[in-house]
């Protein structure tokens, strides 16, 4: 979800002073939250995928090289 400037001034102004907010700031606050967890946990886990797949491709290539070269 893309913020715009507004929106995120009004997210870190609830989460600075979250003591001070309503029950519905707080709820605000927590969506995007709650959003941003889920997207940054999504990008981790493809990228977590993705450098296995690297490393696994680089170890064949590798093993490959060494047969080929006697080591």
């Amino acid at each position: 979800m893309i913020q715009t400037d507004k929106n995120s001034e009004k997210i870190l102004e609830i989460i600075k002073d979250y003591k001070n907010k309503n029950n519905k700031e707080l709820e605000t606050a927590m969506d995007f939250l709650k959003e941003n967890f889920e997207t940054t946990k999504q990008i981790i886990l493809k990228m977590t995928n993705h450098f296995d797949e690297v490393e696994s491709l680089y170890n064949r290539i590798l093993e490959e090289y060494q047969t080929r070269n006697g080591k």
